[in-house]
C-alpha cells in the first residue's frame, strides 16, 4: 500500500526514562509483523542524540546499529520512522542550526530511512529575541523550519510534524480559536502530517466530534501519538490492559495511530497484541460480527499467547526465528483478533540467568549476567516447606509451627510457585491489579470496594463496641475473609511472578508486582488487626467514628474525575489502597526501591497470637547469642532473654504486637506501646514484681549474668521527659532475624504497626536505639524517623529517635 494512503498503526518509542535495547527492538519488530502493525517511530526522549545533543551526528558504531535497525523493520514490512527533537535549545533563525539539522537528518536519510518526524512537545513557548525579529509567533517559526526540512529531504510521503500545543488541554483558549493551530494549519505544508493525542496528553476516549474539529482547524486528519498505556509519569503505575476507549470507525478520520506503551518492554505483549486486533477490525469491511473490535475478547486472545510466552525459560535479548514461523502460520488466521492459539514465543530457551543487582533509583533493572554461585546458593536457599495457610476470620490468629527452630524446618521445601508456571488465574489478577490509567481491573476495583468498606464499617467489630447484631459482624467478617484471601492471591502472585521461567519478564514486571505485595501485606496485618483490637466511641483514646479522618475518602479514579490527567493521583492500586490506610500520605513508608535481590520467599504479615511466644523468645535469644553472647545464662534461664525484650508487650501490649512469618515460621516481630505512661504504671505494678518472683535470687546457684538482665528489666521501665511523651505518647520495637532475605519486608511490618497505632489514636511513636546500632538507625532514619534525644532517656547511654504520625 501506498505511503500516501496507508493508515498508519504501530508503536511509538517516545517515552521518557531509559530507551529499549536492540535486541527488545528487534523483538518488538517480530511481534508488529505478526499483528499487522505497519510502523515503528524512533523517538526516545533519553536518548541524548534525539533530544538533548541535536545537533550531533552519530558514530560510526552508532550509525550501524541504526542501519542495522533500520534493515530489520523494513525487512519485516514495517515503516521507520526516525523523529527528532530540537525544540529545547535551537534558534529558529539561525543558518547554523538549520544546516546542523539537515545534516542530522541526511545522515539519517542516507542510513536507508524514508520517513521523519520534527517534534516541538514539552518545551517553553518563549522565543530568543533574534528569532521574535524573524518570525509573527513561534508557531510560525516552527512551520518554517519544518516545512524546509520536508523539501530538503525530497518531500517523503511520510513526514510528521509535532506541536506544542499537542492535546486539547494544552490548546489556548480552545482547540477550535487557537492562534497557534490555526498558523499550523494554514502554513504547514498540506502533505506534513500533524501530531496530536486527544483531548488530554493521556486520553480517556477519543470523539469523533473532537477529531472534527480539529480536522477542521488543521486542515488535515491528524496522526494520533496516543499515551493510553505510557507510564513513564509514575514509577508505581504499570497498564497491561487492553487498548480500548477508541473506535475502530475513527480509523476513517485519521492519518494513523501509534501507540506509545510503557517502558518496560515485556510490559507491552497485551497493549500492542490488543492494538493489531483493534487494527485488523473491520478492515476489509465485512459485515461479520466476530470481526468487529470488542476489548475483552482481544484481551482473552492477547492472554492466551502470552501465557506460552510467560512460562517460557527465556532470557532477555534471545533471538530465535520461530518468530517468522509464527508470522507464516498466524497469515492463514481468518479472525486473527480473536482465535489465537498459536505459541507466542521469539526468543530461543536458554539457562535461566542470575536475577542482578537492581539498581536503586530505577524501576527496572539492567540486563542480566551469566548464572553464578550466588543465584545458584540463592535458588535453593528459597525453597519451603509446605505454607501455613492464614485464610481465616480476622480476629483468629495462627500460632506458632509446631516444634523445632526455623533451621530444622527448612529441609524439603519445595520452590515457591510450583514449578515456576503462572496459572491463567494469576495472570488475569496481574492485569486486573495494572490495568489502564483510567480504569481497574475487576480484581483491582474489588480490592478497593472491599477495603474502603471494610475501614468504614470497623466500629461492627470494635474492641469496646456496644452490642452488635451478630449478622452484622458475620457480615463483616465475611467480607473481611474475602478481602485477605485477594491480598494472599497478590502475594502468591508475586512469589511466582520472582519463581517463574522467563527472567525478561520478571525484570521488567518485579518492581511493580513487589511494591503492590508489600501494600497488600500491610493492608490485610491492618484488617486483621481491626477485629477486636480497634477502639470504639467510649475509649478515651480514640473513637473509630474520628480515628479514620486522616484515611483517603475517595479512591484515585474518583479523585481523578473524567477531566483530569492520570498523574493527578500517583501510585495506581498500590497509591489507593496506601491512601485508605491511617498513615497513609507517609509515602516514605512506601515508596522505596525494590532488594538488590528479588526472593521468591512467600512472606506474611499479621496481628500476634499467645501461641506465637514460644516461637518469639526462640528467635530474640538466637539474636542474643549471636550478638551479645549470654549463653550461659540462658541455659539456666531459656527464657530471661524474651522476657526482657519481648515479655512486657506481649503480656500488657499484645494488641500492637505484629509478627513476620515466612514459610519456615516466624522470622520477625515488632512490638508497640499505645500509651507508654500508661503502660510504665502496668508494668511497675504487675510486670516487674512477676519477673522478681520468676528470678529469685538463691545464692550461686543464680547466675550473676542473669540477676543483670532482671536488673536491666526494672531499669527498662525508667521514665522518659514529658517534652518527649507530650509529642511522642508511643513506642516500638522491632526484632528481625539477620537472615531475611528481603529486608524490606521488615519496613512492611513497621507500617503495619504505625497503622494500629494510628487507628487508635497516636500522634508520635519513638523508638531506643543503641548508638553503636549504625544499621538499625539508618533504617529508621529512611523511614521518617528524627533524633529527638541522646543519652537522656535512660540512666545508660541510648539514642532515641521519634516519627509523628
Amino acid at each position: 500500500m501506498e505511503g500516501e494512503t496507508q493508515f498508519l498503526c504501530g508503536v511509538v518509542e517516545g517515552f521518557y526514562g531509559r530507551p529499549w535495547s536492540m535486541d527488545q527492538r528487534k523483538v518488538l519488530f517480530q511481534w508488529m509483523q505478526l499483528w499487522g502493525l505497519n510502523t515503528y517511530l524512533y523517538g526516545p526522549k533519553d536518548d541524548l542524540k534525539h533530544r538533548l545533543l541535536w545537533r550531533e551526528v552519530y558514530s560510526p558504531e552508532e550509525e550501524a546499529q541504526l542501519r542495522t535497525l533500520i534493515v530489520e523493520a523494513q525487512s519485516r514490512g514495517l515503516r521507520f520512522v526516525y523523529a527528532l527533537s530540537p525544540g529545547q535549545d535551537i534558534v529558529f533563525s539561525s543558518s547554523c542550526d538549520l544546516t546542523l539539522l539537515k545534516r542530522k537528518l541526511k545522515q539519517v536519510s542516507d542510513l536507508g530511512c524514508q520517513a521523519f518526524a520534527i517534534l516541538f512537545d514539552d518545551i517553553d513557548h518563549s522565543m530568543c529575541q533574534a528569532d521574535s525579529e524573524a518570525f509573527t509567533s513561534f508557531a510560525h517559526a516552527q512551520v518554517t523550519v519544518t516545512n524546509e526540512i520536508y523539501r530538503f529531504l525530497g518531500e517523503p510521503p511520510v513526514f510528521l510534524f509535532c506541536p506544542t500545543e499537542y492535546c486539547g488541554s494544552l490548546c489556548s483558549p480552545s482547540v477550535s480559536k487557537s492562534p497557534y493551530l490555526q498558523t499550523v494549519g494554514e502554513d504547514l505544508l498540506p502533505n506534513i502530517t500533524v501530531i496530536w493525542t486527544g483531548s488530554k496528553v493521556i486520553s480517556r476516549k477519543l470523539s469523533l466530534d473532537c477529531l472534527a474539529e480539529l480536522e477542521c482547524v488543521l486542515q488535515r486528519p491528524p496522526l494520533i501519538w496516543d499515551n493510553l498505556h505510557a507510564n513513564d509519569y509514575d514509577t508505581r503505575r504499570l497498564f497491561l490492559g487492553p487498548f480500548k476507549g477508541r473506535d475502530p470507525q475513527l480509523k476513517k478520520h485519521l492519518r494513523g495511530l501509534l501507540l506509545n506503551p510503557n517502558c518496560e518492554f515485556e510490559a507491552n505483549y497485551i497493549p500492542l497484541h490488543t492494538l493489531g486486533s483493534w487494527f485488523r477490525a473491520e478492515k476489509d469491511y465485512v459485515k461479520d460480527e466476530e470481526c468487529e473490535y470488542c476489548p475483552e475478547r482481544a484481551l482473552t486472545a492477547a492472554l492466551h499467547d502470552w501465557m506460552e510466552e510467560l512460562n517460557q525459560p527465556l532470557q532477555a535479548g534471545w533471538q530465535s526465528t520461530r518468530a517468522d514461523h509464527r508470522a507464516s502460520v498466524s497469515s492463514s488466521r481468518t479472525k486473527a483478533s480473536d482465535s489465537s492459539d498459536c505459541p507466542s514465543t521469539f526468543r530461543a530457551t536458554h539457562a535461566v540467568a542470575k536475577l542482578p543487582v537492581f539498581p536503586l533509583n530505577s524501576s527496572s533493572p539492567p540486563s542480566s549476567p551469566p548464572m553464578g554461585k550466588a543465584e545458584r546458593e540463592g535458588r535453593e536457599g528459597d525453597k519451603k516447606r509446605p505454607h501455613q495457610s492464614s485464610q481465616q476470620l480476622p480476629g483468629s490468629r495462627s500460632g506458632a509451627p509446631a516444634g523445632g527452630g526455623r533451621a530444622q524446618r527448612a529441609a524439603g521445601r519445595g520452590l515457591c510457585g510450583g514449578k515456576g508456571l503462572l496459572s491463567e488465574a494469576q495472570v488475569r489478577l496481574l492485569v486486573g491489579l495494572h490495568y489502564l490509567p483510567h480504569e481497574h481491573g475487576p480484581s483491582a476495583q474489588k480490592l478497593l470496594q472491599d477495603l474502603t468498606w471494610l475501614k468504614s464499617n470497623c466500629h461492627l467489630v470494635s474492641a469496646n463496641s456496644k452490642k452488635t447484631q451478630p449478622q452484622k459482624v458475620d457480615e463483616w467478617r465475611g467480607r473481611a475473609s474475602r478481602f485477605l484471601s485477594l491480598c494472599e492471591d497478590i502475594a502468591q502472585l508475586h512469589c511466582s511472578v520472582v519463581g517463574g521461567a522467563n527472567r525478561s519478564v520478571l525484570y521488567d514486571l518485579y518492581p511493580y508486582v513487589w511494591d503492590l505485595r508489600n501494600t497488600a501485606l500491610v493492608a490485610k496485618a491492618f484488617i486483621c488487626w481491626l477485629d477486636g483490637r480497634v477502639l470504639n466511641d467510649g475509649s478515651n483514646l480514640a473513637s473509630w467514628r474520628n480515628c479514620f479522618h486522616w484515611c483517603g475518602k475517595s479512591t484515585g479514579a474518583e479523585l481523578l474525575g473524567v477531566d483530569s490527567e492520570p498523574w493527578v493521583f500517583k501510585g495506581g492500586v498500590s497509591g489507593e489502597v496506601q491512601m485508605l490506610l491511617p498513615i497513609g500520605s507517609s509515602g516514605e513508608l512506601f515508596s522505596h526501591p525494590p532488594p538488590l535481590f528479588p526472593t521468591s520467599r512467600l512472606y506474611n504479615i499479621r496481628p500476634y497470637h499467645s501461641k506465637d511466644k514460644v516461637e518469639l523468645y526462640r528467635m530474640v535469644r538466637q539474636l542474643h547469642l549471636r550478638t551479645q553472647g549470654g549463653q550461659e545464662s540462658t541455659v539456666a534461664h531459656p527464657d530471661v532473654i524474651g522476657d526482657r525484650c519481648l515479655g512486657p508487650c506481649l503480656a500488657l501490649s499484645p494488641e500492637y504486637s505484629f509478627i513476620l512469618e515466612d514459610e519456615l515460621g516466624i522470622c520477625g516481630c515488632v512490638l508497640g506501646i499505645l500509651d507508654v505512661r500508661f503502660f510504665a504504671k502496668r508494668c511497675q505494678a504487675s510486670w516487674i514484681p512477676a519477673m522478681r518472683d520468676k528470678y529469685p535470687p538463691k545464692g550461686s546457684s543464680t547466675h550473676s549474668n542473669t540477676q543483670d538482665l532482671v536488673k536491666l528489666m526494672e531499669e527498662d521501665q525508667g521514665e522518659y521527659p514529658d517534652s518527649l511523651l507530650y509529642h511522642f505518647p508511643s513506642q516500638l520495637r522491632l526484632d528481625a532475624l539477620p537472615e531475611l532475605v528481603d529486608v524490606s519486608v521488615s519496613r512492611t511490618l513497621l507500617t503495619a504497626l504505625l497503622t494500629a497505632l494510628k487507628a487508635n489514636g497516636s500522634q508520635g511513636v519513638f523508638c531506643e536505639v543503641q548508638p553503636t546500632d549504625q544499621q538499625r538507625l539508618e533504617f529508621l532514619t529512611k523511614l521518617g524517623f528524627l533524633e529527638i534525644l541522646r543519652g537522656e532517656a535512660r540512666s545508660r547511654e541510648g539514642v532515641v529517635l521519634g516519627r509523628l504520625l
